[in-house]
């Protein structure tokens, strides 16, 4: 296959055991949970050692996007192809039953506290549904110390934490460096740099059921990457009858949400882009392909297809997500 066959790549998701999740995702993205466990995770768009999303359509069907990044790399990334060993990239979708742990993550520049070939972790979060005691914690209230942190409670985290009841259609872009949690009901599309890297502050005394243990926390790292001059973050509110808002504009990735009852050009020439089908259906054409998506169904267009177009069968509503030029 050459550079010229490829075409849309729709993936499989990789279900996560998560002792926050739940079971909503089955249903959200029409699949077959595994086993009873709660889920709290599908990893939609991976390209790591341990994980690595697999095609699910067309002649490359069960080769992954490692793979691809091995292989044609030029073909998936077009000019930015020098700029990344892996996809630099991971999508996840979220449904969170309990609260996250508060946790934070380090910029790119810590290296000292990040494993070798990983890096910072700057994310962005889409509410898709969210129930009546569903909460964001996002940024510090004025005054927070870094012995406040040490010392939170479920009685005091209020005072510590800045936050607020999330509403689906709202986006909430966390850079690296912000301490920050979610949960009591919220299910939401995650994007963020291509990072696993997290450090735990306090664990609302979660205890695991696989293990019968608290989980461990690391709060002396998350305090080296705490800004503690950032305040509390607030939603991006969209406009409903919006067609196209751009939700997210960061160094890392920028997110355009699209919807329509019409087809829409979506791509760019020598430019990957990923499509995200969050409500709806339709069909993603490029090259000389066309791919069904449904909800949850996650698309990357290969630099080497360009731009394409997306058909929906009815109102659907899709993120277009582009990887920013170098500053």
């Amino acid at each position: 296959m050459t550079a010229s066959d490829l075409y849309p790549l729709r993936f499989e998701p990789m279900f996560q055991y998560r002792l926050w999740g739940g079971r909503e995702l089955g249903g959200f993205m029409g699949a077959d949970l595994p086993g009873e466990d709660p889920i709290g995770e599908a990893w939609v768009l991976c390209d790591r050692a341990d994980f690595s999303s697999k095609i699910a359509n067309g002649p490359l069907a069960g080769r992954t996007l490692t793979d691809l990044m091995h292989e044609r790399k030029d073909a998936l990334l077009g000019r930015q192809a020098g700029r990344f060993e892996r996809f630099p990239l991971l999508l996840k979708f979220l449904d969170v039953q309990k609260m996250l742990s508060v946790q934070v993550h380090p910029h790119d520049d810590q290296t000292d506290l990040i494993p070798k070939g990983d890096t910072g972790k700057t994310e962005a979060w889409l509410v898709l549904r969210a129930k009546p005691k569903a909460r964001i914690y996002a940024g510090l209230e004025p005054g927070t110390t870094a012995q406040d942190l040490r010392t939170l409670t479920t009685a005091n985290v209020n005072d510590r934490l800045a936050s607020f009841p999330p509403k689906p259609g709202q986006a909430v872009l966390i850079k690296a460096g912000t301490v920050h949690a979610l949960g009591d009901g919220v299910m939401a599309f995650e994007l963020q740099e291509n990072s696993d890297v997290t450090f735990r502050i306090y664990d609302w005394g979660h205890v695991d059921a696989r293990s019968g243990k608290l989980r461990p926390l690391q709060v002396d790292q998350a305090l080296a990457c705490i800004d503690f001059d950032r305040g509390a973050v607030k939603p991006i509110e969209l406009d409903p009858s919006a067609g196209a808002d751009e939700l997210i504009h960061s160094a890392y990735f920028n997110v355009t949400r699209r919807t329509s009852s019409r087809r829409l050009a979506v791509g760019a020439a020598a430019e990957a882009r990923v499509l995200v089908c969050v409500d709806g259906a339709g069909k993603i054409e490029g090259g000389a392909q066309a791919t069904p998506v449904r909800r949850g169904d996650v698309v990357l267009l290969p630099a080497a297809v360009g731009a394409g177009s997306f058909t929906p069968a009815g109102a659907a509503t899709i993120l277009e997500i582009a990887i920013p030029e170098a500053r």
